[in-house]
C-alpha cells in the first residue's frame, strides 16, 4: 500500500502529465494541414515529455497513409519519423482494438512498428492506435532508453485520450485536405488543375520578371487519344491517362508544375529552364512514353506524345496567359508537321 507522500506524489505527477498533454492538444487543435500536425505533434510530445524517440506508423497501402506520404514530401523530419507496416504485421502486433500497447521486454519483436533506418537504443516502448473514420490506420509511439518509462504497469490512460484527440484532429484535417484537393487537383489524375497551374505560373512569371530568370512552359498531349476512347471505351481511356499522369510525375523534377490542362493536355510550367533544356527534357519525356507499355484489355498500348514549348527569354511575352497560348500553338504546328502515332499491340 502507498504511503500518504507517495499518493500525493502520485497525484502531483499526473497533474503535470496532464497539463503537459493538454499542452500537446491545444498545439494540434487548430493545425488544417497534415505536414504541421504530424511535425507538430511529434516534436510537441518529445519536448514536452522529455522522450527521445517519437514517431508514426502508418498501415501500408491505404488511401489515407498514401494522401499522407504525398503531403510529407516536402518535410525534413517526417520522412525519418513515419514508418510504413502491412495490415497483418500490425494487427498481428497490436490487435484490432484502440488500447495503447506497453512493453519493456522482447522489443525486437516490435521491430516491423520501427523505422528500419533507425539505430535506436530502446528499452520501453508504447503504441497508441490513432483511427480515422473508425478505422485504424496506424500508432503514435513513444520509446526511451529506460525500461520503466513505459512499463506495462504503467496507466495508459492519458496516452489513449492523446491518441483520440490526435485521431479527432486528423479527422479535421482530412476533411480540409480534401477539399482543398478538389479545389486545386483533378479527380482523376491527382495532378494540379488548370486553375491551380495558372496561379502557380503566374507567380513563376513574375518571379522570372522581376529577377530576369529562365521560365519555359511545355503543352503536351497524347496522339489519337480520340482512338482509345473509342476502341476500348472511357474507362480504358481514364486508365491512359492515369498511367501518363504517374509517368510525367516520375519524369519531372521536384521544381516543375505538372498539371491536367484539359481533356488529354498537360502542361509542364519549368522554372530555371533555357528553351534548349526545356526541350532536351521534352524529348525524353517523348521518348520514354512512347517505350512505356500501358496494358488494356489484353492489348499492349505505347502511346505517343506531342508537345509544345515557349520560353520567356525567346518569346519575350508581356503575359504569362500569352506565354502559355504560344506554347499551344507551338504544340499545334508539332502536331500538324508529325504524323500523329497510337500503338496497339495483342
Amino acid at each position: 500500500m502507498l504511503t500518504f507522500q507517495e499518493l500525493l506524489d502520485l497525484v502531483k505527477d499526473n497533474e503535470i502529465k496532464s497539463r503537459k498533454f493538454n499542452q500537446v492538444e491545444t498545439k494540434i487543435l487548430t493545425i488544417l494541414n497534415f505536414k504541421d500536425l504530424f511535425e507538430t505533434l511529434l516534436s510537441e510530445i518529445s519536448k514536452q515529455f522529455n522522450i527521445p524517440y517519437v514517431w508514426i506508423t502508418l498501415v501500408k497501402g491505404s488511401d489515407t497513409s498514401r494522401l499522407l506520404l504525398k503531403a510529407f514530401g516536402s518535410s525534413e523530419l517526417l520522412p525519418e519519423r513515419v514508418n510504413l507496416a502491412t495490415r497483418s504485421q500490425f494487427q498481428g502486433l497490436l490487435g484490432t482494438g484502440t488500447t495503447p500497447t506497453l512493453v519493456n521486454q522482447d522489443i525486437h519483436e516490435y521491430r516491423a512498428l520501427i523505422p528500419p533506418t533507425s539505430n535506436w537504443l530502446i528499452r520501453s516502448m508504447s503504441m497508441s492506435p490513432i483511427t480515422l473514420d473508425g478505422e485504424v490506420i496506424g500508432c503514435l509511439n513513444q520509446a526511451d532508453v529506460s525500461s520503466d518509462r513505459f512499463s506495462p504497469d504503467k496507466d495508459p490512460v492519458l496516452l489513449a485520450q492523446l491518441a483520440l484527440k490526435f485521431s479527432l484532429c486528423l479527422s479535421n484535417v482530412t476533411a480540409h485536405e480534401k477539399l482543398r484537393l478538389l479545389a486545386f487537383n483533378d479527380p482523376l489524375t491527382e495532378l494540379l488543375n488548370r486553375r491551380a497551374m495558372e496561379h502557380a505560373l503566374e507567380q513563376e512569371f513574375r518571379r522570372a520578371i522581376r529577377y530576369n530568370r529562365e521560365l519555359s512552359v511545355a503543352f503536351l498531349d497524347l496522339d489519337k487519344f480520340k482512338a482509345v476512347n473509342d476502341r476500348y471505351g472511357h474507362d480504358a481511356g481514364d486508365k491512359v491517362l492515369m498511367d501518363v499522369a504517374r509517368a510525367l510525375s516520375r519524369y519531372t523534377r521536384e521544381s516543375d508544375i505538372l498539371c491536367r490542362f484539359a481533356g488529354d493536355e498537360f502542361v509542364l510550367v519549368l522554372p530555371e529552364t533555357t528553351l534548349d533544356k526545356a526541350q532536351a527534357m521534352m524529348t525524353r519525356i517523348q521518348d520514354e512514353m512512347a517505350a512505356m507499355p500501358i496494358p488494356i484489355n489484353g492489348h499492349t498500348l505505347h502511346q505517343h506524345v506531342s508537345f509544345g514549348i515557349a520560353s520567356l527569354r525567346v518569346e519575350n511575352t508581356p503575359t504569362y496567359p500569352a506565354l502559355l497560348k504560344r506554347a499551344d500553338k507551338a504544340l499545334y504546328r508539332n502536331k500538324t508537321r508529325l504524323k500523329p502515332v497510337c500503338e496497339v499491340t495483342p
